[in-house]
């Protein structure tokens, strides 16, 4: 087994870890980050209604004009937190379970959560 199918078996062990511990209900929704090689991705998910509530990435249109000035994926990542905040808290959300998806806490998923506390949420 090479190290990049042992990395993401680790990654789904933890997520699924980490799952069975927690989920988002409408008052307090999960807030899910997901992270590839070039972008991230935050959502806010309703676990009760399966439903998600919102979606922010590196990819959107008010991040990718926001990016031109920040200087690499840390900046990035905590203008995409401080975007999910924005939003969640003009649904009225104000606090969110955060679901690191299997990803260690460090790097680009620190910085989203940094960014979406900065901008308001409470976890």
């Amino acid at each position: 087994m090479n190290q990049n199918t042992r990395s993401q078996k680790r990654r789904e062990r933890i997520r699924h870890q980490i799952r069975k511990k927690i989920s988002g209900t409408p008052d307090k929704p999960r807030m899910v980050v997901y992270r590839s090689a070039n972008h991230i991705y935050a959502q806010l998910v309703d676990d009760l209604n399966g439903r998600t509530l919102l979606s922010v990435s590196s990819k959107s249109k008010d991040i990718a004009g926001r990016s031109a000035e920040a200087k690499g994926k840390l900046e990035i990542s905590k203008l995409v937190g401080k975007a999910a905040a924005e939003k969640a808290v003009s649904q009225n959300i104000s606090t969110v379970v955060f679901d690191r998806n299997g990803f260690l806490y460090h790097g680009r998923v620190k910085a989203v959560a940094d960014g979406a506390r900065e901008g308001g949420l409470k976890f």
